[in-house]
């Protein structure tokens, strides 16, 4: 039988983020990880991070190399109708995103632990919590070396929308509020130079696309697609076919193709459980909610969390003081409900949903004209999308 503090199931960007943060104030905790160090490092997702999270990255002592080369953005685009309405989140905020990989993220963070010595055990399988709501949960889990059982304070559920820790709360007590969206997007990595140096987001008959970037030599490509569809129907020069069909002429110009690195189709729903603890079980990320990428939110609401359960837990031990582990559910709630109806209005604008009917596309219509006409409504978006306070 080991001892840790903290144990936290699930090695992506929330359960190592978290297990820095407690390290660098002196906490205890081990990461179980399902999946093996290269299978995590392999996965390409989210890449837009809120100033909010950079910053908290850059306190926990991994901002560095986000320093030396992420790309901050002032701005966005969104075409419409031939037309590319800039929203300026800078000039109308005072603040900034930056492009940095969620895999550089999860890099950096690796290279953190492994230098502080804070333990990642890779190909944790079988896991399961135990004694949850009692003061002495604990949690068993299977690797090569046989069956571990491993003694905490508490647990952080950072697994994943499919991970155990959800399940373990039991049904009666557990709420969630799902909509899954009839499309999914279709994503290919290109190592060709962007198309531009802002996000471009556009709306078309055909479908909607986006237009980002990893860095200035790497592309990220993104086209709505049916929700079963297949990679497999789209070599590289269909796709880039199709998304030169759904940007404007003189976008669609600097297109520059070249051999896909990565594709891939992610589904779109939003989801959230509530809620985000149960005894000594604290949610955070994905395994909590879920939001269409559109918004670009999953990380940076996964960082929100930790930010949450990791000042959380050190006034715990510090200061003996559970006044914010007991409100953790409440606050973090607070900010994934705004996230998603942010991620849920820009989703229902800016993609095509061929069963809604001729009413629908007017109200997708107006609703782009009055972003269009109004600054209020532009300050509104960019506020959401350069993130909103913790």
């Amino acid at each position: 039988m080991e001892r840790t503090r903290v144990a936290i199931v699930g090695g992506g960007p929330a359960g190592l983020l978290l297990a820095l943060i407690l390290h660098r104030a002196g906490i205890d905790s081990v990461v179980l990880e399902r999946r093996s160090r290269d299978y995590v490092l392999s996965r390409i997702r989210a890449g837009v991070l809120e100033k909010g999270t950079t910053d908290i990255l850059r306190t926990a002592g991994v901002g560095a190399r986000l320093d030396r080369e992420g790309l901050v953005h002032d701005g966005l685009d969104i075409a419409w109708r031939g037309e590319v309405l800039h929203i300026g989140l800078r000039e109308l905020t005072g603040k900034t995103v930056t492009v940095y990989g969620q895999t550089e993220v999860t890099q950096d963070l690796y290279d953190a632990l492994d230098e502080a010595g804070v333990p990642v055990i890779h190909e944790a399988e079988d896991v399961h919590l135990w004694d949850i709501t009692t003061d002495a949960p604990f949690v068993t889990f299977h690797t090569q070396d046989g069956q571990h059982s491993l003694e905490c304070d508490y647990v952080a559920g950072c697994d994943g929308f499919h991970g155990v820790c959800r399940q373990t709360i039991p049904a009666d007590l557990l709420r969630t509020f799902e909509r899954v969206y009839p499309f999914g997007w279709l994503g290919i990595l290109t190592r060709t130079p962007p198309i531009q140096d802002e996000l471009i987001y556009a709306h078309h008959a055909r479908g909607f696309a986006l237009c980002s970037l990893r860095s200035p030599q790497l592309s990220r490509y993104y086209l709505q697609c049916g929700a079963s569809d297949d990679v497999a129907n789209w070599p590289d020069e269909r796709f880039f076919d199709e998304l030169e069909a759904r940007l404007p002429p003189r976008i669609a110009a600097h297109l520059k193709r070249g051999p896909s690195i990565e594709k891939s189709i992610a589904p779109l729903r939003s989801f959230v459980a509530e809620p985000m603890c149960h005894g000594r079980l604290f949610l955070a990320g994905d395994a909590a909610h879920i939001v269409p990428p559109t918004g670009a939110k999953g990380l940076n609401l996964a960082v929100s969390d930790v930010h949450y359960l990791s000042r959380a837990l050190i006034a715990h031990y510090r200061d003996k003081d559970d006044h914010l582990l007991d409100t953790y559910s409440e606050t973090a709630l607070a900010r994934v409900w705004k996230a998603e109806r942010f991620s849920w209005w820009f989703t229902s604008m800016i993609h095509t949903f061929e069963a809604d009917g001729a009413f629908s596309r007017r109200i997708q219509e107006a609703e782009f004209d009055y972003l269009a006409g109004s600054q209020a409504a532009q300050t509104a978006l960019a506020e959401n999308y350069a993130g909103l306070p913790y």
